[in-house]
C-alpha cells in the first residue's frame, strides 16, 4: 500500500509531530509513504521514513495547490491520500486527489465549528473524515456529515520519548537559570489568541504574591510573542515568566516541571497534554473540547470550567503546595497515556481505515483506472 500524505504546516508541533509519528510507524508495518508537505518547513528534513516531495504551500488563498498537489500525485500514484492539516490543504488537497480519481481522507484537529453548508460540500471530496476526539466528532455530525463518515482517532504519543526523567529537573533549573526551590510551572502552546496565555497571566500577580518561590516556562512561538511580553513587563512579572520559545529539547526539560498548565478556550484533542502526562507531570486544564478526552478529572488531572479563571489559578496554587497529590496524578496519567494513547494503536487504527476506505466500490474504480495508466515505480 503506498499512501500519500498531505501537510502544510512547516513546524514539528502538534499536526506535525503527529504525522511523523504516523508516517514511522506505518513504515514499520512496511507501509511506502509520500510526504507532501511545505517547502522551507522543518517537516521536510525530518521525516525519513517517507519520499518527501516539497512543494509551495501558501495557504487557504493558494489556488494554484491544486495543480501542483495534481502533478506531485500523478508523479507518485499513491493508493490513497491522507490529508492531514488546513492551511488551504483541506480543500486543495481533496480536490486534487478527486481529480486525480485516488480515494482521500482528511482529519480535522481543531475544535471549531465550521458553517454546515460549506462542512457537507468540502468533506464530499473525502471518504472518510478523521475526528481527534468527542467534541470534534459531534460537531461534523452537527454540520450534516452522516455518522459512518466519521471516525474517531485520537493523536498518540511516544511514551519512549516523553517519560519520567529524575535528571530533568536539573536540567531545567540549569537551562532557564531558576533557583533550586522554584515552583516550575509549563505552559506549551502556540502564541496565540485561543490559548488564552492572557488569561493565566491576569491571575499570576496574586499566585506569585503569596508563593514568590512560583515560575512560569511558555514553550511555544507565534504571533502574540510582543503583546505577551509586554503583558508580562505590565504586570511587573519579568522574573517569574519566561517565553521560552520553541524547543526541541522539550522531551528532556518536560519531566522536570511541577505542573503543567492549559488554559486553552478550545483545543482538538491537546498533543502538549498527551506529553506531560506521559512524562508523569500533573495537569491543570480548562475543561474544553477534546481536553475531556484526555484527562480524567480529579485522577489524571485537574479540569476546571473554561471560563473560571480564579478557580483555575485556585487549582495550580493547591497543586503547587501539595507535592505528594501531584506525583499521585503524574504516575495515573502516565499509565493512562501508555494505555489509550499509544502510537501502535493510532497506526492500527489506521491502517484499518485505509484497509476499509480501499474495499469500497469508489475505490475499487479508482484502482481499476489506475491500471490503465502506466506502471508506478516504488520508492523503496
Amino acid at each position: 500500500m503506498r499512501v500519500a500524505h498531505i501537510e502544510s504546516g512547516r513546524h514539528l508541533y502538534g499536526g506535525g509531530a503527529e504525522v511523523r509519528y504516523l508516517v514511522g510507524g506505518l513504515a514499520a508495518a512496511r507501509v511506502d509513504n509520500v510526504l507532501l508537505c511545505a517547502a522551507g518547513g522543518e517537516l521536510a528534513e525530518r521525516c525519513p521514513e517517507a519520499q518527501v516531495v516539497a512543494l509551495p504551500m501558501a495557504g487557504d488563498l493558494d489556488l494554484s495547490l491544486i495543480a501542483r498537489a495534481r502533478r506531485a500525485l500523478r508523479a507518485v500514484k499513491p493508493d490513497i491520500v491522507h490529508v492531514h492539516s488546513r492551511r488551504g490543504a483541506d480543500l486543495y488537497g481533496g480536490v486534487a486527489a478527486a481529480l486525480e480519481g485516488i480515494p482521500a481522507i482528511v482529519t480535522r484537529r481543531v475544535d471549531s465549528p465550521e458553517p454546515a453548508l460549506w462542512a457537507r460540500l468540502k468533506y464530499r471530496l473525502y471518504a472518510r473524515v478523521v475526528a481527534l476526539s468527542r467534541t470534534i466528532e459531534a460537531q461534523l455530525v452537527g454540520c450534516g456529515l452522516a455518522r459512518d463518515k466519521v471516525v474517531r482517532i485520537p493523536s498518540a504519543v511516544d511514551t519512549g520519548r516523553f517519560r519520567p526523567e529524575p535528571s530533568a529537573r536539573a536540567r531545567l533549573l540549569e537551562a532557564f537559570a531558576l533557583p533550586a526551590d522554584a515552583l516550575v510551572v509549563g505552559v506549551v502552546a502556540q502564541l496565540i489568541a485561543r490559548k488564552r496565555h492572557e488569561w493565566l497571566l491576569e491571575e499570576l500577580p496574586e499566585l506569585v504574591r503569596r508563593d514568590p518561590r512560583i515560575r512560569v516556562l511558555c514553550f511555544g512561538r507565534g504571533p502574540l510573542e510582543a503583546r505577551l511580553r509586554a503583558a508580562v513587563a505590565a504586570r511587573g512579572l519579568e522574573r517569574h515568566v519566561v517565553l521560552a520559545g520553541f524547543r526541541d529539547d522539550l522531551a528532556e526539560l518536560l519531566p522536570g516541571l511541577d505542573l503543567l498548565a492549559h488554559p486553552a478556550e478550545r483545543e482538538g484533542l491537546g498533543v502538549a497534554l498527551l506529553e506531560a502526562a506521559s512524562c508523569g507531570v500533573a495537569v491543570v486544564a480548562a475543561a474544553a473540547g477534546g481536553v475531556l478526552d484526555v484527562i480524567e478529572h480529579g485522577r489524571t488531572g485537574v479540569l476546571v470550567a473554561h471560563d473560571d479563571a480564579l478557580a483555575f489559578a485556585g487549582v495550580l496554587a493547591r497543586l503547587l503546595a501539595n507535592p505528594l497529590e501531584r506525583a499521585a496524578l503524574g504516575t495515573a496519567a502516565r499509565a493512562d497515556m501508555r494505555r489509550r494513547f499509544s502510537i501502535q494503536a493510532m497506526v492500527s487504527a489506521h491502517l484499518d481505515l485505509y484497509s476499509a476506505v480501499l474495499c469500497e466500490p469508489a475505490a475499487a474504480e479508482a484502482a481499476r483506472r489506475a491500471t490503465a495508466r502506466e506502471p508506478r515505480e516504488t520508492s523503496r
